[in-house]
């Protein structure tokens, strides 16, 4: 295994729809670099999509300047 994402379910009440929590995403350190983060986060967009979902909601350290750069490099916004 070289990497993981967590989804957790959840519904807004403002829009009536699920919506998924991203908890986790991991790479192992020799995997990164190699596009696996990207094709995690495309993937569980794909898995939003086919669940009928409003949104992914996701978060990260404030100081976790690879992981914010691929979440908005891949279309996520600081709320």
């Amino acid at each position: 295994m070289i990497g993981f994402t967590q989804l957790y379910p959840t519904f807004t009440s403002i829009g009536m729809k699920k919506a998924w929590i991203l908890n986790d995403l991991y790479v192992s350190e020799e995997a990164r670099g190699a596009g696996v983060g990207e094709a995690l986060l495309h993937k569980a967009r794909a898995f939003a999509g086919e669940t009928g979902a409003a949104s992914i909601c996701l978060s990260t350290a404030p100081d976790n300047k690879a992981a914010r750069k691929l979440y908005e490099k891949n279309g996520y916004h600081q709320d």
